[in-house]
């Protein structure tokens, strides 16, 4: 087993796992999964909505705005309906480059993320918190020149300091040329959004489990979308974006998509 691979603390991708009816977890991030859900009944659903909102969006740029590179950063433990699968079923040709720097995530994404014959799929081991590095990679497998659909899910949150959470995104979208796009959730402790029940759950991962996570609030959040036109319905919670049913259930997780113009 690979050396970097800690089953004596809870880790936030196998917990994420557990949370998704995965079985690629230990006894330590169930036990730590089950004690934040205890915390936060609802944790359960923001990992459902968040995946949920992965497939909408993608769909969306993939069948309506034509995107065919999609750089996903913090891919964590491949599941069901992973970026490159969503997208190569609307266009076969899609490109895409998975970024996580778990060695347990890197082991899987090996064995099965594997791309349309049309298309490429390409796993990078780099961490968020090195933009340089994620883009120099990514750069050997998508055209940089063309669109690219930057998808962040559930990541800037492990970002601690906000300025920097800022910077890394910038110089990712610097980076892409107009027509590209920015996909994120974050999650949050707004009322609106019924995130009060956050903020004992965090301090709790934060003392039992790696890596340290932050909420953020709504103009937080809004800030990593300087400069980008978002889609319909703006800044929304994850399951309120472009719901399938009337009926989805709000979560205190917020999701965006913006347009580089």
């Amino acid at each position: 087993m690979n050396d970097r691979i800690r089953t004596d603390i809870a880790h936030n991708a196998r917990v994420w796992n557990y949370w998704l009816g995965g079985k690629d977890n230990y006894p330590v991030d169930r036990a730590v999964g089950d004690q934040v859900t205890g915390f936060y009944p609802s944790i359960g659903e923001v990992a459902r909505a968040d995946r949920a909102f992965l497939g909408r969006a993608v769909t969306h740029l993939a069948a309506e705005e034509g995107v065919r590179q999609f750089l996903d950063i913090g891919t964590g433990l491949p599941t069901a309906d992973n970026t490159h699968e969503v997208a190569q079923r609307v266009a076969p040709d899609a490109r895409i480059v998975y970024v996580d720097n778990d060695p347990i995530v890197l082991t899987h994404a090996r064995a099965l993320l594997t791309s349309a014959p049309e298309g490429v799929t390409e796993y990078v081991d780099a961490d968020a918190h090195d933009p340089e590095k994620i883009l120099a990679a990514a750069a050997e497998t998508l055209d940089l020149s063309r669109p690219v659909a930057v998808m962040m899910l559930g990541i800037l949150n492990f970002v601690l300091d906000t300025d920097e959470a800022r910077s890394i995104v910038r110089t990712l979208m610097d980076a892409v040329p107009s027509g590209s796009f920015l996909v994120l959730t974050h999650p949050t402790l707004e009322p609106e959004l019924g995130g009060e029940g956050n903020k004992a759950a965090m301090a709790f991962w934060n003392e039992n489990a790696t890596p340290p996570i932050t909420a953020r609030s709504r103009a937080e959040f809004t800030s990593f979308l300087d400069g980008l036109d978002v889609l319909e319905p703006g800044i929304v919670s994850c399951a309120r974006w472009r719901p399938a049913s009337a009926e989805a259930v709000t979560v205190a997780q917020f999701g965006a998509v913006g347009r580089k113009p």
